[in-house]
């Protein structure tokens, strides 16, 4: 089985997109971390001006490498599963907080629920928001 740095680069290949230390930097910072705003990437990648980080996530976004976790009107970006198993999240809708979780008997409900209604589902994402335990404390 390949790497997901090996699948990366590879997708990149494919396109004939050059693999520049930007892309890399962002693929890195999005391997070592959860969900990220694009404030946090920009921020945390520090290695490209925002203007390449925007124009690497959509490049990233058209080859299937990312994915945005929608919150309210704005999202945070992942990687998709060709990088990590898949899984959902809880949103804390007061401090932005996301924590990935992965429940198989949410799988099986989602699975049947395409077969009851004869539908092919070709991907999904469950997110539930609410407040996580820090800010229930202070409401």
């Amino acid at each position: 089985m390949s790497e997901p740095k090996d699948i990366f680069i590879d997708l990149l290949k494919k396109d004939n997109c050059r693999i520049t230390q930007a892309r890399i930097a962002v693929f890195e910072q999005l391997s070592l971390a959860k969900p990220l705003s694009m404030h946090e990437l920009v921020t945390q990648t520090g290695e490209a001006d925002r203007a390449s980080i925007y124009r690497t996530v959509e490049l990233f976004e058209r080859l299937g490498i990312v994915q945005r976790l929608h919150i309210g009107w704005k999202y945070k970006i992942e990687l998709t599963d060709k990088f990590a198993a898949h899984h959902h999240h809880l949103t804390c809708v007061k401090c932005g907080k996301t924590v990935s979780i992965n429940q198989h008997d949410l799988e099986h409900f989602i699975d049947d629920l395409a077969t009851q209604h004869n539908f092919k589902p070709t991907t999904h994402q469950v997110e539930l928001q609410g407040y996580c335990s820090d800010c229930q404390k202070k409401i």
